[in-house]
């Protein structure tokens, strides 16, 4: 039976998500196969990448997989940043048409279930950027789009503009500047809202501990820069309560993590991107925690 609310992440196939100069760093071929092939049993078949997701590697290793196995998964891919060093980014009509053409080349289809704007981009009107999607919608090579990476603004321009119908962004327990004005937002348009980095870049799973080196390959080694605010005394006190209210259910601390996410009413799915097959299992666990309102509350008290 497919799991709807779950979606692969497909970020670390051949490099670690759109960086550059970390390209060839992520998981190989033969890895990121085993990742998929173990999603597919758990009966995840959505699938999320981006064009600049190992400079493209992510896509074209999802291609030969589908090529491989004959499964196709729903697809959703992205684009803004620059593939290579020195490429262009943006949202521009010429680059959104050529990049959208190269990404179905590298998957091996004829269309994506989403496309997303992978970032706000301000050198780019809406307006303009809303009519190329629309084109794309109106030719059937992708089924919807949407955003991601938006603030609220930059949302209630893409709703003026056009007829998105996803926001994923940023959301944990460590991330939920969203709650403030995105989610409402969504919420009040009818829009699916897809939480990606649902673990913190890791912190959420136990492994960041305090006053120990982060483990080799981690987050906190490869791209730290983003959760560096995430070294603080208050954090590491809510990550060891909320390892303890794991333990009393039986359950991995990124178990419980996913499944305060998944007991939200507003969220369509989470984006998770194991590194090997066996990182599914909380996801797993996740989806047999089944939490109140007041649980919930509870759990997002433990953090500041």
């Amino acid at each position: 039976m497919p799991v709807d609310r779950v979606i692969l992440g497909c970020g670390n196939f051949g490099g670690i998500g759109s960086t550059l100069d970390l390209v060839g760093r992520g998981e190989t071929e033969e890895q990121a196969f085993a990742i998929m092939d173990a999603a597919w049993q758990m009966g995840i078949h959505r699938f999320d990448t981006a064009d600049a997701y190992g400079g493209g590697r992510s896509e074209a290793t999802i291609g030969r997989w589908i090529a491989a196995t004959g499964n196709r998964p729903r697809l959703t891919t992205k684009t803004f940043n620059p593939m290579e060093a020195g490429g262009d980014s943006g949202l521009a009509r010429t680059r959104i048409l050529r990049q959208i053409e190269s990404s179905l080349g590298r998957l091996g289809v004829e269309r994506v279930e989403l496309y997303l704007a992978h970032a706000f981009d301000p050198a780019t009107p809406v307006p303009d950027t809303a009519a190329v999607f629309e084109e794309l919608l109106e030719r059937g090579v992708v089924e919807a789009y949407g955003v991601s990476n938006v603030e609220a603004n930059e949302l209630a321009l893409f709703l003026e503009a056009g007829r998105p119908t996803t926001v994923q962004n940023s959301y944990s327990l460590l991330e939920r500047s969203d709650e403030t004005a995105v989610l409402p937002l969504c919420a009040a348009s009818g829009l699916a809202y897809q939480a990606f980095s649902p673990l913190a870049g890791g912190w959420l799973t136990g492994k960041y501990r305090r006053a120990e080196q982060p483990p080799a390959g981690s987050r906190m080694t490869l791209r730290p820069e983003p959760y560096r605010h995430l070294e603080d005394g208050r954090v590491y006190v809510g990550l060891e309560l909320l390892a303890d209210e794991a333990a009393l259910r039986g359950v991995d601390t990124a178990a419980l993590a996913l499944a305060w996410l998944l007991a939200s009413p507003h969220l369509d799915a989470i984006v998770v991107g194991p590194r090997r097959p066996e990182h599914l299992d909380p996801v797993m666990q996740a989806l047999t925690v089944l939490l109140s309102e007041g649980e919930r509350a509870a759990l997002g008290s433990l953090f500041p």
